[in-house]
């Protein structure tokens, strides 16, 4: 089995892994299997199986998860290279291919080693918010993604605010502390693969010395008042126009004449 140590592929793109083989057969037109693993050999999680019965059919898949699996290679011409698509965080981890020949139960062939898949990735602003901290002060918060790790910069009117700083994984997350300029805080994301940036505006509520929130609230009560007001006016107003013209009878009765008996 020929496979390379290591592969990289970049998070959201696709990848191929390459696997070829060699065998003690000049000539085989019997079932032939192909199989990949993750994690360990010979007893790893299949993620990936097909079957191909003879040289003139297609290798049909029996095992593909989420069918983002594909098989680049032909196992008839003694290869088993793999594609994975749409690559994420979790598909990050060791590689193992196998074929199989049918007819002997000890014609079965694996990578021992394998390969280890690396996975990186441009940053990515994931979250960006003002939050209320422990001391009730106001903190603006970034968190991005990227590997390798990004590095993080908060850029706007921050006047000497502390920061603090912690990461996770691929995940970095930078705290701006005790804003109290306002205007528009920047979190800037960079790495050697990209740049990414996400904003938050920030504005204190300042209430003059008239106190506006009492004059608001007031204002708004008065509308209501006036709209109410208003209502009961047309109300009363149609009850008097009813009351002054009383409805006539659309069939009035003919003139009665004395009846003599």
């Amino acid at each position: 089995m020929h496979v390379p140590s290591e592969v990289v592929g970049e998070v959201g793109k696709s990848v191929a892994l390459p696997c070829t083989f060699t065998h003690p057969h000049k000539m085989y037109d019997k079932a032939l299997t192909a199989i990949w693993r993750v994690r360990e050999p010979f007893d790893g999680s299949v993620v990936f199986k097909c079957i191909t019965q003879s040289s003139s059919d297609l290798c049909r898949v029996t095992v593909g998860l989420k069918n983002r699996y594909k098989l680049l290679g032909n196992p008839r011409q003694n290869n088993l290279s793999l594609q994975i698509e749409n690559l994420n965080w979790n598909d990050t981890n060791r590689y193992f291919c196998r074929v199989e020949f049918s007819g002997n139960i000890h014609d079965k062939y694996e990578s021992r080693l394998g390969i280890h898949l690396r996975l990186v990735a441009a940053p990515r602003i994931i979250n960006i918010s003002v939050q209320a901290g422990q001391d009730h002060d106001l903190h603006a918060k970034c968190t991005a993604e990227g590997e390798p790790l990004p590095t993080l910069i908060w850029a706007g009117p921050l006047s000497g605010n502390a920061t603090s700083v912690s990461s996770t994984g691929h995940q970095i997350t930078k705290e701006l502390q005790h804003l109290s300029h306002d205007g528009k805080y920047t979190c800037v994301a960079t790495n050697s693969h990209g740049r990414a940036e996400g904003t938050v505006y920030f504005y204190k509520f300042k209430a003059g010395s008239g106190s506006w929130i009492m004059i608001l609230l007031y204002v708004a009560l008065g509308i209501k008042f006036m709209a109410l007001l208003v209502i009961l006016g047309i109300g009363a107003f149609c009850c008097t126009a009813h009351m002054a013209h009383p409805p006539t009878d659309p069939h009035p009765s003919a003139e009665r004449k004395p009846y003599l008996e």
